[in-house]
């Protein structure tokens, strides 16, 4: 994997909310931050078993993503 990439670990509970996500901004809560990386991403989002997703962003564009949430 390219350096330049971040892996954001996503947890799912029973009944499909987000219970841990990486990368979280602190004004976000687990849910709303994996919504705005849902809705401003594309093909960058793999589901895996046990309740588990990852996304893989440019460190560029996580860090822009992170500066739109606190704005």
């Amino acid at each position: 994997m390219d350096k330049d990439q971040v892996m954001i670990h996503v947890r799912f509970a029973p009944n499909g909310t987000v219970t841990e996500i990486g990368e979280r901004p602190g004004e976000l809560s687990a849910q709303e931050w994996f919504n705005l990386l849902s809705r401003a991403t594309l093909d960058n989002y793999q589901a895996l078993s046990g309740g588990r997703a990852i996304f893989r962003l440019p460190r560029a564009e996580v860090e822009q993503l992170k500066a739109s949430a606190s704005a």
